[in-house]
């Protein structure tokens, strides 16, 4: 179930990115092909098999785990950056933007690298299985790791809800008020993740359903508000028109 899940999600964002293509050569609105490009190694490098031969190919120490973190980061900030401009958020644009936004981003990064530079990362492992196993004091590095990794995509997802919340209220024609909707739960989901800790080990599968939906509604909800561009050519406000572009 969940390698139907991650291999479904890693097709979903890589068909998505490959249909950017054409409009990223031309120069219009690279950034979402940029989301989707990272989205899809995001993924990648979570699924066991390829991230295997990518950690083999840096060294064997887990430095694909730390790859993998600052992607996720800078697909999430890309995601703030154009989802908070699309529907005209400027509040939540300058808490990603601003002197704040900035200094959780660079506050939460050197967490997470002095975190990894504490552990004995040897020994290829999605998720550092292999790493969390070792002794308590890697264990416990591992868990603080995680939750550092989490934080900065929990941040943004807060900061972007409200803005969809007043966006699935709006007069945006469906299909947009659909894409807000998805952005929206895949902001709650992303913003859940932070109660992973307290979760049993019984509920470890829970976690994996969590971070694949929120990736798949922040894809297609992406998807949605471009496919509402083309099939209308003014899908609603012209915020919403820049960012489908």
């Amino acid at each position: 179930m969940i390698e139907i899940l991650q291999w479904s999600t890693l097709t979903v964002c890589g068909l998505v990115a490959v249909a950017r293509v054409p409009s990223a050569l031309r120069g219009t609105n690279r950034t979402l092909f940029y989301i989707f490009s990272l989205m899809t190694l995001a993924i990648l490098l979570s699924i066991q098999a390829p991230y295997f031969a990518i950690d083999q190919a840096l060294g064997g120490v887990n430095a694909a785990n730390l790859l993998l973190r600052f992607v996720i980061f800078a697909a999430i900030f890309f995601v703030g950056i154009r989802v908070t401009r699309g529907f005209g958020a400027d509040d939540a644009y300058r808490l990603l933007t601003g002197q704040i936004g900035m200094a959780v981003l660079g506050l939460i990064s050197l967490a997470v690298i002095v975190l990894f530079l504490l552990m004995d990362t040897a020994g290829s492992s999605a998720g550092m299985g292999s790493v969390s196993v070792k002794d308590a004091r890697n264990g416990l590095l591992v868990e603080y790791y995680g939750a550092a990794g989490r934080t900065y995509p929990a941040y943004v997802s807060l900061v972007l809800l409200p803005a969809m919340v007043r966006a699935c209220r709006s007069n945006f024609p469906l299909l947009v008020r659909v894409a807000a909707f998805l952005l929206a739960l895949g902001a709650i989901a992303i913003g859940s993740s932070l109660s992973f800790p307290v979760l049993p080990p019984a509920l470890g599968s829970v976690e994996f359903v969590i971070n694949y939906t929120a990736v798949l509604c922040f894809v297609i909800g992406l998807a949605l508000i471009w496919v509402a561009k083309l099939w209308s050519g003014r899908s609603g406000p012209r915020q919403i028109t820049s960012t489908a572009k």
